[in-house]
């Protein structure tokens, strides 16, 4: 009997985690394809900030498991030069803001997930570079940090092809291939047909554009995301990964001394995938919007005026309609399992989401229950009115990793 062949499309960070997840395991060939570079969509341009500090059971469950992977991954891929930067995570609240977040400590108490609260003075006690105003408040994760995505996603890719997945760049999925209404293969852009006992689409924001081809949308829109990384500093900056949010950013450290910067465009609207080859270094940021991010975030982080930015990377970040993720097999569509929509936190998700679809491509069930992450739960009438509704991105869910 033949040993199953499992097909991945994407070779993002998603897809290389579960590329890596199956073919350690020993389930069977691994086939990844890629349009263009490995990681060469928005995983290159992510911010790589990961908190577990989440607001569903489901999202503060999975990255629990998402940060011991980080961990695990850091002692196995450490001779490729990845290293989790468990710096901690500080997520910054305005007063209004953060009544809503305290509603969650029961659920991060019952998950054993830990938390400080800290106020704007012991913030800029601990790390002297903030200078927060006096009605902040701060929600420490003393097991978040970040990763850098130059450093990570080559390790991965080259596990991965030490472990023997055959990972195909250039290679364009145009069409998923049916017999008797179950997912059996795909077929390339040059018309070559490859079976698969079980293919995973990871492909982010081109994900409709494909699931076009199957007639079988979901309620998923993406919006343009910049990021930004200042000129080496004199020395390292000591400072968490900040989800600083009544700033409208965030910011980490970064190799050689800089200090990476994000934030998003609140009035531009959504931007809808053209076409399967779309490059995302076709996108733009508006103009100004580095000295307009810069403005907003010098009074947090001062020392931003007397530095430059010298280096741009532009992506997109994709929402469901409910905000949360989707995780698990293709409403209609038996054979074809899905992982995509993870707001700014795909990064963050990565180890536990390819964990997660290696386990239903293998076994059908999986360690965590994953029910509110489920392609199926959005209905055919919901999916088509979300999808007619033309939004902005402040008109989508405001989360940070």
């Amino acid at each position: 009997m033949n040993a199953p062949r499992f097909v991945i499309v994407g070779g993002g960070v998603i897809g290389l985690s579960a590329a890596y997840h199956l073919a350690r395991s020993g389930a069977g060939r691994v086939i990844l394809l890629e349009q263009g570079a490995v990681g060469a969509g928005s995983s290159s341009r992510a911010g790589g900030i990961i908190t577990g500090h989440l607001w569903s059971q489901t999202g503060v469950a999975a990255r629990k498991i998402s940060l011991r992977l980080f961990h695990e991954l850091s002692e196995e891929l450490g001779a490729y030069g990845y290293q989790y930067q468990a710096v901690g995570c500080l997520n910054l609240f305005s007063p209004a803001a953060w009544a809503e977040r305290e509603r969650l400590f029961p659920l991060y108490d019952a998950v054993q997930t830990p938390y400080e609260i800290i106020d704007a003075d012991e913030i800029r006690q601990r790390w002297p570079l903030l200078t927060p105003e006096d009605d902040t408040v701060g929600l420490f994760d003393p097991l978040g940090g970040y990763s850098e995505p130059d450093d990570y996603l080559p390790a991965l890719a080259q596990r991965c092809r030490d472990l023997g997945v055959d990972i195909r760049e250039g290679v364009t999925v145009s069409d998923f291939v049916k017999e008797r209404e179950r997912v059996t293969g795909v077929r390339v852009a040059d018309g070559e047909l490859l079976e698969a006992d079980q293919v995973i689409s990871t492909v982010h924001s081109w994900t409709n554009r494909l699931l076009a081809q199957a007639g079988h949308p979901l309620p998923i829109k993406s919006f343009v995301h910049q990021r930004y990384l200042t000129a080496p500093l004199t020395k390292a900056a000591k400072l968490p990964a900040v989800n600083a949010n009544p700033y409208e950013a965030y910011l980490r450290p970064a190799k050689g001394n800089r200090i990476l910067v994000g934030g998003e465009t609140a009035d531009r609207p959504e931007f809808g995938t053209p076409s399967l080859d779309f490059d995302m270094d076709q996108l733009r940021s508006p103009s100004g919007f580095s000295d307009c991010l810069r403005d907003k975030v010098q009074p947090l982080l001062t020392v931003l005026k007397r530095q430059r930015f010298t280096e741009e990377r532009v992506g997109l970040i994709s929402f469901t309609m409910d905000g949360e993720p989707i995780v698990g097999a293709a409403p209609e569509l038996p054979g074809l399992l899905l992982g995509a929509s993870f707001h700014s936190g795909g990064f963050a998700y990565n180890p536990v989401v390819g964990k997660l679809l290696a386990e239903l491509a293998t076994v059908g069930e999986t360690e965590l229950n994953i029910e509110a992450f489920s392609p199926a739960r959005f209905c055919a009438a919901a999916t088509d009115a979300y999808l007619n509704l033309s939004l902005r991105q402040k008109d989508s869910f405001p989360r940070r990793h």
